[in-house]
């Protein structure tokens, strides 16, 4: 008979990270792909659990992230670090932070040496499950065009594909009143950088908006 102060089991707990488990052993693109067969060996890369109430919600990894397992562990992880106003401990504590990219995998280079779109396969096998599986996230910070379709559309708030990221992410106001709130972000990435000289608005309303957020949910 157990102890009358034995701590209860948490199913729920046991079944995300049973999730996690397998989204880390995954091999989907590689022996059943959806299309061409991912060209390198896959290294799934996801950070989630049942306390964290802020999801960064990106794209997919890149090379450097590929070759250390850590998310955004690289310049547009500082430059994302940077417009949140936190540290990389609290960006990589797990109970606070979850970070679930479209794509685990990093996707490979196209011909111009850009990053290929996330790999389908993740969002098809696991995207769904694992989010029904963290109903705690209060706010999302969903990063770039490919984030922002599925996290709007999983809420009921489905754009159009001709609507330019510049509107998404100008529109921010209402998203905060969903459940969880919504915060759309261009990505990061050095790439980026002509788009945020254009956007001055970005960094004087935008970025002092998510740091207070930020720091309101990781309080």
């Amino acid at each position: 008979m157990p102890c009358a102060d034995a701590a209860p089991s948490e199913p729920a707990d046991h079944e995300l990270a049973a999730l996690v488990g397998r989204i880390r052993a995954c091999r989907i693109c590689r022996d059943a792909p959806c299309g061409p067969r991912l060209a390198h060996e896959p290294r799934p890369v996801v950070r989630a659990s049942s306390t964290a109430r802020l999801l960064v919600a990106g794209q997919a990894p890149g090379v450097r992230v590929h070759a250390t397992g850590l998310s955004f562990n690289d310049a547009s992880g500082d430059r994302l670090r940077q417009w949140m106003g936190v540290s990389r401990e609290i960006f990589y504590d797990e109970a606070r932070v979850a970070i679930v990219p479209m794509g685990f995998c990093f996707p490979g280079h196209n011909a111009t040496k850009g990053d290929l779109p996330p790999r389908r396969e993740c969002r098809a096998n696991w995207h769904d499950e694992l989010f029904g599986l963290m109903p705690q996230i209060e706010t999302i910070l969903v990063i770039g065009r490919y984030a922002q379709d599925y996290h709007f559309k999983r809420l009921g708030l489905p754009y159009r594909k001709d609507v330019r990221l510049d509107d998404v992410v100008r529109g921010w106001h209402p998203h905060l009143n969903l459940r969880p709130r919504l915060i759309a972000l261009p990505h990061p990435s050095w790439r980026n950088t002509g788009w945020l000289k254009r956007n001055p608005w970005f960094d004087a309303e935008l970025v002092p908006m998510l740091r207070a957020e930020v720091a309101l949910i990781l309080s």
